[in-house]
């Protein structure tokens, strides 16, 4: 599949951003004494609010007309789009109503608590439905092995909480100057969750497995050749779904991908606690472009096999 970049942005950003918010709001409500300073819980959900929000207006760029984005919330009952495009909006109020339980405590007076309870579980619940409907738009494609998984939304509700631990960890450095131990442990675990997802789903792509050009005609008895593979290049068939990238490219690519967005910022996050993880934020934003790029550009869409593929 031809990786679009705004797509690329669209789910790092707010992948990054949902993860951010749940992080931030679990832990405030588990009584995590860094946390719970108004400051740190302000800063923390702006930033998530403007990573989602970026991601989400980043995602209208690939619609070949934009102007009819509101088309997505109208098949909730059959699109996983159009389920995400719901509880994304949905996500919003709850949010605001969580900061704004949160800024103005002393003036709602005893029943503050209770709202922010309430608006932050419902926002939490709410954040982690969206990403996984955004996972399971590709992840419903029974045309593209390489996503028909259940490894495809394990691995972006794993990624998103990993870079959202670490954007709470930039933030908390920012306002507090250090990160608190309790969230730097959380940092690592989460690396470490995100990198064994994504060890295990890249070897799983990497069986031989899928649909061949044998198991698409229905001839099994001899290999198949196709005599005439139609159109071989400059449609929207073959730029979209035959994108190739090269065996060479890929093992680099891939390579780029496990350092930058999960051994840098695990050395970094382990040896240093303080100024650095804003290096280990921006690295592992970089590393999840590269890793949804590859998530693209390795999928192989069955209908290769009708433009000379042997095997998706």
């Amino acid at each position: 599949m031809h990786p679009a970049f705004s797509v690329l942005i669209f789910t790092v950003a707010s992948g990054a951003g949902y993860g951010l918010f749940a992080l931030l709001v679990l832990a405030h409500l588990a009584g995590v004494g860094q946390i719970e300073q108004t400051s740190m819980i302000l800063s923390a959900g702006v930033l998530a609010l403007a990573l989602i929000t970026g991601g989400l207006m980043s995602s209208t760029l690939h619609l070949a007309n934009p102007k009819n984005a509101w088309r997505a919330f109208s098949r909730f009952k059959t699109s996983w789009l159009s389920r995400e495009a719901v509880f994304a909006v949905l996500f919003y109020p709850f949010a605001l109503i969580y900061l704004g339980s949160v800024l103005f405590a002393e003036e709602l007076g005893g029943v503050a608590a209770l709202v922010t309870l309430v608006s932050g579980l419902v926002a939490v619940t709410l954040a982690m439905v969206t990403l996984f409907c955004t996972s399971m738009i590709y992840a419903s494609l029974k045309t593209i092995r390489q996503w028909c998984t259940s490894l495809t939304p394990l691995n972006y509700l794993a990624l998103g909480l990993m870079s959202g631990a670490l954007c709470l960890a930039a933030v908390q450095v920012v306002v507090q100057g250090s990160v608190s131990a309790l969230l730097q442990g959380v940092g690592l675990g989460l690396l470490l969750l995100g990198a064994s997802v994504k060890l295990i789903y890249l070897f799983w792509i990497g069986k031989p497995a899928g649909s061949t050009i044998n198991t698409a005609t229905g001839f099994s008895q001899a290999k198949v050749r196709l005599l005439d593979s139609g159109h071989s290049s400059d449609t929207f068939l073959t730029n979209e779904f035959g994108y190739e990238a090269g065996a060479d490219k890929l093992l680099r690519l891939r390579g780029l991908m496990l350092l930058l967005a999960f051994a840098v910022p695990f050395i970094v996050i382990s040896v240093d606690g303080g100024s650095l993880a804003l290096l280990a934020m921006l690295s592992v934003i970089v590393g999840l472009l590269v890793e949804r790029w590859l998530f693209f550009a390795e999928a192989r869409h069955v209908v290769r096999l009708y433009h000379g593929a042997q095997r998706t």
